[in-house]
């Protein structure tokens, strides 16, 4: 497989910034013909729109309430590609008073959220000749820390739907792929303790570029990533990625 994002129409999640922000400005370079910037709030797009003029095309998604989830996809259906990217992140322990709400609001938006974000657009992207749905999972997905739980376990989760995806949507000739970053420099980097190991947003944007090139389902953007990648390696190829067709 060989996916060119050039002349495409892109959707992204959380758009506005961090590793959404640096999706669209990357597509855009590499000639994608019109991004949704799919954001909670329209407002918060301007800096993309004063930049790329009517390339970016506002749209409000919010990924915990699924009616903008299907107002989007009936807006937007010229889209061919998908990049969910929005999620939340929450340190904390599991014995804490707080763990259940913890991971109840990151399941409901790292998990749920993808799950209406797969509905809402897999008969667009087959409608517009398959395309690619692309999901941001985490290195946090393959091994839980005992500091940020919950969230690995969201994104645990969200790693098993989109597993689940790309044999489901193969069917319909739409390709998959599941990013995994290690630390990126954004604000959730930030939230997490990472800043002082944190790696260029660019560094994700460029991988599932690479990714689509090459036809790889797993993508490992970053330094941490990539080592993390080469221990799962031989797991991922003859177990994930084995079709049970």
């Amino acid at each position: 497989m060989n996916y060119d994002i050039k002349d495409k129409t892109i959707l992204v999640t959380g758009a506005n910034r961090g590793i959404g922000r640096a999706i669209v400005e990357s597509f855009i370079e590499h000639g994608a013909a019109k991004v949704y910037a799919a954001i909670r709030k329209l407002d918060s797009s301007s800096p993309l729109v004063e930049q790329y003029g009517d390339r970016v095309v506002p749209i409000q998604v919010d990924l915990s309430d699924p009616q903008s989830i299907v107002a989007a996809a009936q807006t937007a259906k010229d889209v061919q590609v998908v990049v969910n990217n929005a999620g939340v992140f929450q340190a904390g322990s599991l014995l804490a008073e707080d763990a259940i709400a913890s991971l109840e609001f990151q399941m409901n938006i790292n998990v749920y959220g993808l799950i209406y974000m797969a509905q809402a657009f897999a008969s667009v992207l087959k409608a517009n000749g398959g395309g690619v749905f692309a999901q941001i999972n985490s290195v946090a997905s393959l091994k839980g820390f005992s500091d940020s739980a919950t969230y690995c376990a969201s994104k645990a989760a969200a790693y098993s739907i989109t597993q689940a995806l790309r044999e489901l949507l193969s069917k319909q000739g739409t390709f998959v792929l599941s990013v995994h970053p290690g630390p990126i420099a954004t604000d959730m980097g930030d939230a997490a303790g990472l800043t002082e190991v944190a790696q260029p947003p660019a560094l994700v944007a460029d991988g599932i570029i690479e990714a689509l090139k090459a036809g790889d389902f797993h993508v490992f953007p970053d330094s941490m990533a990539k080592q993390m990648g080469d221990a799962y390696k031989s797991f991922a190829e003859n177990v994930v990625e084995v079709s049970s067709s």
